[in-house]
């Protein structure tokens, strides 16, 4: 199982790493991709449009520059080429707000319906009213048409509002797309101009997936079902996308290369063109200012179309402050776990038992238990404990079950090289990096992998025993595995390293060891050695975790077609849960016990409670405009983020506690440093405002926190709501006595009336 990431640790999991490339030269000069953001109202009346104006200014710096792309939907402006010399000259001329250097971001995926709630009867009701008017799209690496994912039977007509098209190629031809899949195009021009034309012996110059990642993606938020679906049989069952009968939209906007921002802008640019619903961007970058942040930007022009988006929250985890996409008008999306596994067990010549995972289908090891090394003592190399290519001794694996430790290279790749020198199996090992985290991945040997306990104790008894043997047996599909969820230990967590007073993530989503549909270009691993071809594939990561929050919203979307993507989002997020059946919080898989919003943000998302979920704090475009104004941006930074005009009120107090936010994050100030000095300030007031969106009730309040060192205080108490979209606000007082720097506490606030209870998680930091 492939693990799709966001972050910037592990090359096995797609890793989010921002660099920034030169290419051609000129005078010894190279050129890079910079993204022009212009003030559209400053163009001089000698011009008849604003394409004319924009090349003109580029031609006033450069005489071969050409624009690559122009943008009208998600920023004004245009991409181009230029030295670094002809940027800084650009940037002063009059009307331009901002000369940004391109950025590469990277990819950060049957159980599931039924793991939510989402069984049979719930999602025909679910699913009954106008599912399949909502239209969900898809900013990845492409799609694969042919997969049963994008059957259209039963769907009507394409819907009316559509403006999307299919891009025609020599391998994507019009009939690729249906009334299930309704728009696929690609966008490389950025890409190109960075590293060449596209070799396309290598990749499809189209919207065809030759990755996996987007069919994966895109079939988990909203393909259609699929009986029989599994891997190698594991998995067995009907696989269905969260909204089944919603409509896909694909933007291929990732290459060999990555994912490189002009392309990303042109892609929202046409989605927010073609019409979408729905956003779902499984990618991302290295944390920025929102107004340097290609994700941020594009997603605030969708937002005010009326766009929900949703986006990964990257795989960093569990280093703290990992997070990436954690702008307010997104939806940060982290992951936990299924109650599925693949059990696979480590049989040890002592007797010991140890229980690992694997998705192997090959040829099982014979139940002769074979000799057992530990790779750092088969290998000359100091790369040798990790199995590196070339690291084992021929002589002293072969025929040998080989344990290798978890990191930097694929785990599948470890395989194939203990493999090739002669092996005939593999214990895959977590170090403390990984924790008792288990992954399951379709090796092409004998393998299993376990967690750092097992893997130190499988290690002692090589060391300690003249003739170490084991063997390794699988045992297919398990389920009912408890606790579930728990927090993925690669998901990105907070605090929120951009803004501390935004929680994030927002929720979390199923993540693990996800199944969902599967490209036909490369196999399971993606490795150039695996030629096994499947319909479907396992895969974890925060970016499957991310669709399956952009199909459940889909589903509120259609339930709900005229709330606001914050109203949706809220939605997602006061009906989530964080304790399980018996009271006790998700647990964190990365330390074994009890996790924190900091890792989950809300909680686990809960969809049918989400559907009704009685209250909402809903937000608009001139409530994040006064976001911006609290973040003490100036009116040419609004405008790159906004697209619009907007001064802030010099006399006004601006509050970033007062967005109006279904979570709460409150950091307190200590006066000297790790002595917990006295708290300034010692007192923080935020406001908040419910809507009405269920059944008139009166609500009491309930508060709770974990230290006595901070009390929480709301005023009013009660919240009587009569008829429908009533708004009342309420103000929230936090005092907090004197903490250490570095501590943090969490508590929550909930709303409760009639079969309703509105719940927020709030987090409190003192630095």
């Amino acid at each position: 199982m492939k693990l799709w990431h966001v972050s910037f640790v592990y090359v096995s999991f797609v890793t989010l790493v921002i660099c920034c490339y030169g290419y051609a030269e000129q005078r010894t000069m190279p050129k890079k991709t910079y993204i022009v953001h212009m003030d559209k109202s400053s163009m001089p009346l000698s011009y008849d449009d604003h394409v004319q104006w924009y090349d003109s200014s580029i031609k006033a710096v450069s005489n071969s520059a050409n624009m690559i792309y122009t943008y009208n939907n998600v920023i004004h402006g245009y991409s181009t080429r230029l030295t670094t010399t002809e940027a800084e000259s650009l940037e002063g001329q009059p009307g331009i707000l901002l000369v940004q250097e391109e950025l590469i971001y990277q990819l950060h995926t049957t159980r599931t319906p039924a793991f939510l709630g989402l069984d049979e009867s719930a999602a025909v009701k679910l699913e009954a009213g106008a599912v399949s008017e909502v239209i969900v799209g898809v900013l990845d690496t492409g799609v694969w048409p042919e997969s049963k994912s994008f059957d259209d039977t039963g769907l009507g007509p394409v819907p009316s509002k559509w403006k999307g098209k299919c891009d025609v190629s020599k391998d994507f031809s019009s009939s690729s797309c249906n009334n299930k899949l309704i728009g696929a195009r690609s966008f490389s021009e950025g890409y190109e101009a960075a590293f060449g034309p596209i070799d396309e012996t290598l990749e499809s110059k189209s919207p065809r997936d030759d990755d996996g990642h987007g069919t994966h993606t895109s079939s988990t938020a909203a393909g259609s079902s699929v009986t029989g679906a599994s891997l190698f049989n594991y998995a067995m069952g009907t696989a269905r996308g969260m909204a089944a009968h919603a409509r896909v939209a694909i933007y291929k906007v990732c290459w060999l290369g990555g994912c490189f921002s002009s392309d990303i802008l042109a892609g929202l640019e046409m989605a927010v063109s073609d019409g979408v619903d729905v956003l779902s961007l499984s990618l991302g970058g290295s944390v920025s200012d929102y107004f340097r942040d290609t994700v941020a930007v594009g997603a605030f022009s969708a937002m005010s179309h009326g766009i929900f988006v949703s986006c990964s929250a990257g795989n960093g985890g569990p280093t703290p402050e990992s997070l990436s996409n954690v702008a307010p008008w997104i939806a940060t999306v982290g992951a936990g776990t299924l109650d599925r596994n693949f059990p696979a067990n480590a049989i040890l010549g002592n007797g010991k038992n140890f229980s690992g995972v694997s998705l192997y289908s090959g040829k099982m090891l014979s139940d002769s238990l074979v000799p057992l090394v530990y790779a750092a003592k088969v290998s000359n190399s100091t790369s040798g404990i990790l199995c590196m290519t070339g690291t084992l001794d021929p002589e002293k694996v072969a025929g040998k079950i080989v344990v290798c430790d978890r990191g930097v290279n694929s785990r599948v790749q470890k395989g194939i090289v203990v493999r090739d020198a002669g092996a005939v199996g593999m214990i895959l090992a977590n170090t403390d990096t990984f924790g008792e985290e288990l992954v399951a991945d379709a090796h092409l040997i004998p393998a299993a992998t376990v967690g750092q306990t097992a893997g130190d104790a499988i290690k002692k008894y090589i060391s300690s025993d003249p003739k170490p043997v084991a063997t390794i047996a699988f045992a297919g599909t398990r389920l009912g595995i408890q606790p579930s969820p728990v927090v993925a230990a690669f998901s990105s967590r907070g605090p929120n390293p951009i803004t501390p007073e935004i929680l994030k993530p927002d929720f979390i989503a199923p993540g693990v060891n996800i199944l969902a549909g599967w490209t036909g270009k490369v196999g399971p691993s993606g490795l150039n050695d695996d030629t096994r071809q499947v319909d479907f594939n396992i895969v974890s990561g925060t970016s499957m975790s991310c669709p399956h929050a952009s199909g459940l919203a889909a589903l509120v979307k259609s339930a709900h077609p005229d709330w606001s993507p914050a109203a949706i989002k809220s939605a997602l997020m006061t009906t989530a849960y964080n304790t399980y059946k018996n009271g006790e919080t998700i647990q964190d898989i990365a330390t074994g016990m009890a996790s924190t919003p900091f890792d989950y943000g809300a909680g686990h998302v809960a969809p049918t409670a989400a559907l009704d979920p009685g209250l909402v704090y809903d937000a608009n475009v001139q409530d994040y405009l006064e976001f911006l104004c609290a973040l003490n941006y100036s009116s040419n930074l609004i405008r790159v983020v906004t697209k619009q005009a907007f001064t802030c009120d010099s006399d006004k107090k601006y509050n970033l506690g007062d967005l109006n936010y279904p979570s709460f994050a409150v950091p307190f100030e200590t006066s000297s440093g790790t002595g917990g000095g006295k708290s300034a300030p010692a007192v923080i007031k935020y406001t908040r405002t419910l809507t009405n969106v269920g059944i008139p009730a009166a609500y009491k309040v309930s508060v709770s926190s974990e230290t006595r060192s901070v009390k929480i205080a709301v005023e009013p108490e009660t919240l009587a709501f009569s008829r429908p979209n009533e708004m009342k606000n309420y103000t929230v007082t936090f005092s907090a006595t004197s903490l250490p720097s570095g501590t943090t506490s969490f508590g929550r606030i909930d709303w409760l009336g009639g079969k309703y209870v509105v719940s927020s998680p709030v987090a409190f930091t003192w630095t």
